[in-house]
């Protein structure tokens, strides 16, 4: 709620003022408006008799009393009509003054101090207006709050591409400059130099494709060519195409979902490359694990689905920043489990995208990464509180 508007010394003067010389030129004329009527009334004589016709008609009690005199009635009427027209006056010139405390108000946050509001309680069409520039206040300091956020983003994700670029560009220039120098004792060690190079080159390929496609998918006007699918049939699908990569881990796919088949609407191809994403972490950072689990249940007007494994468990405070850019677990970016960072940036963007969220937990015994999805496109979920612990 807010405060009401205090009056300063001078603005109570002015009130004050303004309600003596209205009173004074209400009597004035009243008084005028008297003496022209009186002066009226005693030159018509018909005037005077259908005054005294009425006297005799508006009579009240056992004597006929008459009704007051005609003075008496303009005297009551003026009163009233005076003490109205002064109200009028007093409130209209305090409304004024409401007005520009507001202003000065409004001058105060123009000059910069964004995090101000106007907290007075005026009238209900001002109140109005106040809390719709209060409204318009917020709306533009979250925008350049939201601006700034984006502007830092990108000076990060420059920063963080220039890194992961320049590692393997160092890496190219240096083979090829002992190429190009000839500083090599072998052609053994020529066809080393090279097939690092190429290797470095690879990497960084890899690196702007997932850029590319992080920066399409989080374009809210990406186009999804969505289609009606059994999500049950995909994942089965994803399993057998990364069968013989489990067996060399020794991991194991284990695919369920209720109900069979279970269908729903969205981009396949988008959505294969977020579980593609997530089946290869599981397989990557899963080391020790035994089974990758792959589960798929319709919960009312959405669907969710697990990508589950047994291997070790993640920090519990590298939960909240798995889907930063460029964030890793495991902080020396080594090529054995090496990636750009980027896929569960991807991942969650095209989730984002189908109107649906996606967030990890992780226990003692499963690592699960967790999609809420709508089945029906256009369906936008509420994210709900989620854990970012399983114990």
């Amino acid at each position: 709620m807010g405060e009401k508007v205090r009056l300063t010394g001078k603005e109570q003067s002015e009130l004050w003022f303004e309600g003596l010389v209205t009173t004074v030129l209400l009597l004035m004329l009243n008084f005028a408006l008297f003496v022209l009527l009186k002066q009226m009334i005693a030159t018509n004589a018909t005037l005077q008799d259908t005054i005294w016709s009425v006297k005799n008609v508006l009579t009240f009690g056992q004597n006929r009393a008459h009704l007051w005199s005609w003075r008496n009635v303009f005297v009551g009427a003026m009163v009233v009509l005076d003490l109205l027209v002064l109200y009028w006056r007093l409130i209209r010139r305090y409304r004024q003054m409401q007005m520009r405390h507001v202003i000065q108000e409004l001058h105060y946050i123009a000059d910069g101090h964004l995090d101000h509001r106007v907290r007075l309680a005026v009238n209900t069409d001002l109140q109005k207006v106040i809390n719709s520039i209060n409204a318009l206040v917020d709306s533009t300091v979250n925008s350049m709050e939201e601006e700034r956020k984006i502007e830092q983003s990108k000076d990060e994700l420059i920063t963080n591409v220039s890194h992961d670029i320049r590692t393997p560009l160092t890496s190219i220039i240096g083979y090829l400059g002992l190429i190009e120098d000839k500083q090599y004792r072998s052609e053994e060690e020529l066809v080393r130099y090279t097939h690092t190079a190429y290797l470095k080159a690879k990497q960084m390929k890899v690196l702007v494709e997932d850029l590319f496609e992080y920066t399409k998918v989080r374009q809210t006007t990406t186009p999804l060519n969505n289609v009606e699918f059994n999500m049950v049939a995909m994942l089965e699908q994803l399993a057998a195409s990364f069968e013989l990569e489990g067996e060399k881990k020794g991991m194991q796919f284990v695919v369920s979902g209720e109900p069979d088949p279970l269908m729903m609407t969205a981009d396949t191809e988008k959505l294969g490359r977020v579980f593609n994403n997530l089946i290869a972490n599981a397989l990557k950072y899963g080391r020790g694990g035994q089974h990758i689990y792959l589960n798929a249940q319709k919960v009312g007007s959405e669907v969710v689905i697990k990508v589950s494994n047994d291997g070790p468990q993640i920090p519990n405070d590298a939960l909240s920043q798995l889907f930063d850019r460029f964030y890793r677990v495991e902080e020396s970016r080594s090529q054995e489990t090496g990636g750009t960072g980027l896929g569960l940036a991807i991942a969650q963007s095209i989730v984002t995208l189908h109107g649906g969220y996606i967030y990890a937990e992780s226990g003692p015994e499963l690592t699960s990464f967790v999609i809420h999805m709508p089945l029906k496109v256009g369906q936008t979920l509420t994210r709900k509180s989620v854990p970012t612990k399983t114990n």
